[in-house]
């Protein structure tokens, strides 16, 4: 299994997939990198776990000359950001010395040491099949951000690297055994990028799920008027969210419901997020926290006014699983199953939005249904132990 960085509880997907691997007795041998000491202190976890574990060190000077070499090339600037030439010696030895039954690559930013461990099982002649779990469409997100980024980063990804990613993320289709990736919206996008002549099975859904021991209700009361929204505060399409919120959303709702607090819950935030809690004392930004489900336990309710992305939001499938009633864009919903009106609440304008925030703030018992509903939902579809047995159907067909 080749992740481009360590699989921790913030990389939810490689992190619960590789849980569900070793839960259901698979023998697997992790390549990744770490970045600080807190990523390191993780191969200790994933080794009791029974994983073997080859990680090599990857600096932000490694990556920086990683971009720096990229650019004047025609491979994305992303397919580079994680490469470390001794992990993919590593690799290279692995595959000499081992008789593994497939190889799993983690996203765009892994796949180099996907087509790495291919040109090397060419050159023996051997046969491995290779599945590439895309995650996402990142060609599809950046034509996203080019139209509604609310910062430099669309402008950036429209002139360095679309037509970049969009090249090279049809010829991974193309390359691998088997493209994995998260929601229809993204497999028609990647669909599209490898061409129309494509085995019409090649591009599969394999849901995200919620750790639904982790992220769970709690029996402790709900704090009054108070609005939560959760992710990485230095992810650009999470930066547009909370602006949206706090600058075209609150303004509404604040008329009506001037005590309403908002807590904007995640690592890494901008200095543009920071100052959103200078402005008005009803903001919190709390930056890196212990524990993300209590802030979603104690929410009266869970609002991501999503304006573009791609796959699954698992911000909104954290907060249904701790029970917390969410108000999302339909862009926000996109990728669920999830029915409007009984699980969650759909809007598009921020008008929209403020309504269905105050009749939720206002209707305690139907918050309490709602969030209720959204529980059983993704009990019922968003389990890893059901997407980790899925996976491995996937690793059987070859």
């Amino acid at each position: 299994m080749i992740v481009p960085y360590m699989p921790t509880l913030v990389r939810t997907r490689p992190y619960n997939l590789l849980k569900e691997l070793v839960r259901q007795g698979v023998r697997v041998r992790l390549a990744t990198t770490w970045e600080d000491e807190e990523e390191r202190g993780q191969i200790d976890y994933w080794t009791k776990m029974g994983v073997k574990v080859m990680a090599m060190p990857l600096s932000k000077s490694q990556r920086m000359q990683n971009l720096a070499l990229a650019l004047p090339t025609r491979l994305p600037l992303q397919s580079r950001y994680c490469w470390q030439p001794e992990l993919a010696s590593r690799i290279g030895r692995e595959i000499d010395r081992q008789a593994f039954q497939a190889i799993h690559v983690e996203h765009l930013r892994g796949a180099e040491y996907g087509l790495f461990a291919k040109a090397k099982l060419e050159s023996r002649g051997v046969r491995i099949p290779i599945i590439w779990d895309s995650v996402d469409c990142i060609s599809l997100l950046f034509e996203q951000a080019a139209r509604m980024s609310r910062g430099g980063f669309g402008r950036w990804a429209t002139r360095i690297d679309l037509g970049r990613t969009r090249r090279y993320e049809g010829r991974l289709v193309r390359s691998f055994d088997r493209t994995l990736t998260t929601s229809l919206n993204d497999k028609a996008a990647l669909e599209k990028l490898a061409g129309s002549d494509m085995d019409g099975g090649q591009v599969q859904v394999l849901k995200n799920g919620v750790d639904l021991e982790y992220f769970r209700p709690s029996n402790a009361a709900r704090s009054k008027d108070l609005v939560v929204f959760s992710g990485k505060m230095s992810y650009h399409a999470n930066i547009s969210a909370a602006m949206e919120l706090i600058k075209k959303i609150m303004p509404i709702v604040w008329t009506q419901r001037p005590q309403i607090r908002v807590q904007l819950v995640g690592k890494d935030p901008t200095a543009e997020i920071i100052k959103l809690a200078v402005e008005d004392s009803r903001v919190e930004v709390t930056g890196s926290v212990s524990s993300i489900p209590s802030y979603l336990q104690q929410a009266t309710i869970a609002v991501a006014p999503v304006i573009y992305g791609v796959g699954i939001q698992n911000k909104v499938l954290e907060a249904m699983a701790c029970a917390t009633p969410v108000v999302t864009s339909r862009q926000g919903a996109s990728a669920l199953g999830a029915v409007p009106g009984k699980d969650l609440l759909l809007a598009e304008t921020p008008e929209e939005f403020a309504q269905n925030m105050i009749q939720l703030l206002d209707q305690e018992e139907r918050a309490a249904e709602m969030g209720a509903n959204g529980r059983r939902y993704v009990e019922q579809q968003h389990d890893w132990k059901q997407i980790g047995e899925e996976l491995l159907g996937y690793y059987g067909r070859y």
